[in-house]
């Protein structure tokens, strides 16, 4: 059953990361959730929009300090976009550049989602083998515990018993004497 609820959470994340995110809008989470944007990143390209927006592929590389064409390709292929547009190069005229997002943001994004998702099922296999050990840790805790008060148990009852036998001991004797003093008949 927890599979099964894993797996619907991880097709809705896996959903829900299709969508692009444009540069100018997301959020610093938002921006992370992009493959290859980090808190360190996304903390430049939010300082940088608050000076005001980026008009262009071209803006955000020239303003953002480690963005190069290179990573803006990459960026782009993971489903940042600059308004609406994905990276089409630093020499691709502007048509081309609105032209090619629709194949270029939208197909690739597939890719990547599919990644987070199953980085997503891991940790929760991680987790939940993590509070498997432990649920069996106190299992066996409780277990030693268990034997631990039933040996306790025993060798009080054992001191009982061997306390009795002596005390038992002890009355014997008086009954033999009450049996020779009494007649026989």
């Amino acid at each position: 059953m927890l599979k099964k609820i894993l797996a619907l959470l991880a097709m809705l994340y896996a959903a829900l990361s299709f969508a692009a995110v444009d540069v100018n809008k997301g959020t610093a989470a938002d921006l992370d959730g992009i493959k290859g944007i980090g808190p360190a990143i996304s903390t430049k390209i939010v300082d940088e929009r608050n000076k005001g927006n980026f008009k262009d592929w071209n803006d955000f590389i020239s303003r953002v300090n480690g963005i190069g064409d290179k990573s803006a390709a990459k960026l782009s292929e993971a489903g940042l976009t600059v308004n609406g547009s994905g990276f089409a190069g630093a020499a691709a005229p502007a048509v081309k550049a609105a032209a090619k997002p629709a194949v270029s943001a939208a197909a690739p994004a597939a890719a990547p989602a599919v990644a987070p998702a199953a980085k997503e099922e891991k940790k929760d296999a991680k987790a939940d083998a993590k509070a498997q050990k432990e649920a069996d840790k106190k299992v066996k805790a409780d277990e030693k515990q268990k034997k631990s008060d039933e040996a306790k148990a025993k060798k009080e009852a054992d001191k009982k018993a061997k306390a009795d036998a002596k005390a038992s001991k002890d009355t014997k004797p008086a009954a033999k004497d009450d049996k020779a003093e009494a007649p026989k008949k």
